[in-house]
């Protein structure tokens, strides 16, 4: 029987081996032999087919394992790399403040030059945040108590400016708060907390002076001394007192008087010993007297970082060391905040007069002190009133007596009754030598009072001339030596008469000092307000004279230093401040600059 007489079916079946049951004796022998052969070429086949699926699965899994190694590897790479980049930022970050914390530890180079100009300072960094400002809030609280920190608004604003400055109160110039301490102790706890937290102070005693001196330019606190008032110990047999900041002259003189003694350097009325130390204040009786450096004989005063110096005790002569004590007055609180002071009194002299004398010019009344001063006639005082200044007190009618409108002289004179009587002759004498239209001097205490009165009243009568609330008033002063006053007072005035603006003269003009009071509309007016207090300093600068007599520099007056001084005794300045100071919380801004002016800030020369 054939192979090909069975059907394909059967064959197949047999091929496919899915028969389960064949029986091989039904098939004949060729058949069985044909169909074997069949089996066994279709059973190499096969496995030739089942070795070459394995191989191609064998190389497929192979190229997947090489593939899921390869995509690991570049994960492994990729980590690797971003791990890498990590640990080197990490290292570079740890090795900076590494540097920077171990560089604070070290100490600091020196500098090797003796003064720092500006462009040297490094820029100032404080901390007014809200935050620091809250938490500083709450250290002061536990210091002073939290009846002696406020924050009213208003009050705020008083302690930035005043009506009479001649510095505009800016926004800006607000601190955040106002803390009173009550002793030593807690200006130098307060001081720490500051010097930690990088907030800026301002000091604040009488609040009289004019030359944006207690501005807060920087925000931080204002340190008000009122509660600091007291008059700590009377040493009669020395001639001395020790007293805090927030002692008032006039109050002081008040009490000296019970024991026939008086404290000569007599400013505006409201001024407290604090603010006349850190302005190197003087008065009417600076002529006779001195100013306020020669009744200062030491101070208490705290630093930048509250530690607590003595500048020197009682003697009224020492020669142990630098002069601190003269150091710190005049510095208007940029080096350091005085919270006691130790003054020289003196006896009250057994007699006083004074006297009033009009002549027919400006020019004539300084001709007659030129002499006055020549002579060596030992009066108290020479002050100077024009006749701009003098129709103002008769307009404001805060004297009882009507004065003659005309530039006037004011004498004081001081010691016995003898004295006085022969100053005033002499007076009287070279007064009519130079042209005096008038002479009249004080029979009593009472017409003493009465004349001396005009004198005290000059800033509140020009004052009283403003006629709404955009008024307002700019009082500067100059000193040139003597022999120049007639000469910038002249030329002053002219400038005055060509500037259309209501402006009077008033001086100490025994000691070359004296004072132009400038009525201006602060909205249209201030820049020829400005421009006439410029001419005015430039040509006392040119004189040989000084930008400021007795009123400091403060914010106005601070870019007229250099000229007057030179730019290398300015850097020498700033070198002290910056000693004292170094993270510049005291005062800022105030005396010398520590931040660059901002463009057309300062004045052409």
């Amino acid at each position: 029987m054939s192979l090909r007489s069975f059907p394909r079916a059967s064959i197949a079946r047999i091929n496919t081996s899915r028969i389960s049951v064949v029986s091989a004796a039904a098939l004949p022998p060729k058949c069985l032999a044909h169909v074997q052969r069949r089996l066994a070429s279709d059973k190499k086949k096969e496995e030739r087919q089942d070795f070459r699926t394995q191989v191609f699965e064998t190389v497929y899994e192979r190229i997947q394992r090489e593939k899921k190694q390869q995509e690991e590897l570049a994960q492994r790479v990729v980590l690797t790399a971003r791990r890498r980049y990590g640990g080197v930022v990490f290292m570079i970050a740890f090795a900076a403040a590494s540097g920077y914390y171990f560089g604070q530890l070290l100490p600091k180079p020196q500098p090797e030059t003796s003064t720092t100009p500006l462009f040297e300072v490094t820029p100032i960094k404080h901390d007014v945040s809200q935050p620091n400002m809250q938490a500083a809030w709450t250290d002061f609280r536990d210091i002073v108590g939290e009846k002696n920190v406020s924050l009213d608004q208003s009050e705020l604003e008083s302690h930035s400016g005043s009506s009479w400055s001649s510095h505009p109160a800016a926004p800006g110039d607000v601190p955040f708060c106002i803390v009173r301490p009550g002793s030593t102790q807690e200006v130098s706890a307060i001081m720490k907390i500051c010097n930690e937290r990088r907030i800026p102070v301002t000091a604040y005693s009488g609040g009289t002076s004019l030359e944006g001196h207690f501005a807060s330019t920087r925000g931080g606190i204002c340190v008000d001394f009122s509660r600091m008032d007291k008059i700590i110990a009377l040493h009669k047999d020395d001639l001395d007192v020790v007293v805090q900041p927030a002692v008032g002259w006039e109050l002081l003189n008040e009490e000296l008087a019970k024991s026939n003694l008086f404290f000569p350097p007599d400013p505006g009325p409201g001024a407290m010993i604090g603010g006349m130390v850190g302005t190197g204040c003087s008065g009417t009786n600076a002529y006779r007297y001195g100013t306020m450096k020669d009744w200062v004989l030491s101070l208490t005063v705290v630093l930048a970082d509250g530690t607590i110096i003595k500048t020197r005790q009682r003697p009224r002569k020492s020669s142990a060391g630098y002069d601190l004590t003269r150091m710190f007055i005049g510095s208007e609180g940029t080096l350091g905040l005085v919270t006691e002071a130790t003054l020289k009194v003196t006896v009250k002299p057994q007699h006083t007069s004074v006297a009033v004398c009009a002549f027919s010019s400006v020019r004539d009344a300084a001709d007659c002190v030129f002499k006055v001063v020549g002579a060596g006639v030992p009066i108290a005082a020479i002050e100077i009133l024009d006749d701009v200044q003098m129709q103002c007190i008769n307009d404001a009618g805060m004297t009882a007596k009507t004065w003659k409108a005309a530039p006037t002289l004011f004498f004081k004179f001081a010691g016995t009754p003898s004295a006085v009587k022969e100053q005033i002759a002499q007076v009287q004498k070279l007064a009519k030598g130079t042209g005096s239209q008038s002479f009249e001097f004080a029979k009593t205490e009472a017409e003493k009072d009465e004349l001396w009165s005009a004198r005290k009243e000059a800033l509140w009568s020009v004052m009283a001339k403003a006629e709404s609330e955009d008024m307002a008033v700019w009082t500067t002063d100059v000193a040139v030596p003597i022999s120049k006053l007639a000469q910038i007072i002249e030329e002053t005035k002219e400038e005055i008469g060509k500037s259309g603006l209501l402006a009077s003269i008033v001086g100490h003009v025994g000691d070359g000092n004296f004072h132009s009071i400038i009525l201006y509309n602060k909205h249209t007016e201030h820049a020829k307000a400005g421009a006439l207090v410029h001419k005015m300093v430039k040509r006392a600068i040119e004189l040989e004279g000084t930008a400021t007599g007795e009123h400091g520099i403060g914010l106005v007056k601070r870019d007229y230093l250099p000229h007057e001084l030179g730019e290398t005794t300015v850097d020498a300045m700033r070198r002290l401040k910056l000693a004292f100071d170094p993270l510049c919380l005291l005062n800022c801004d105030k005396i010398v600059r520590v931040s660059p002016p901002k463009r057309g800030e300062i004045e052409e020369w």
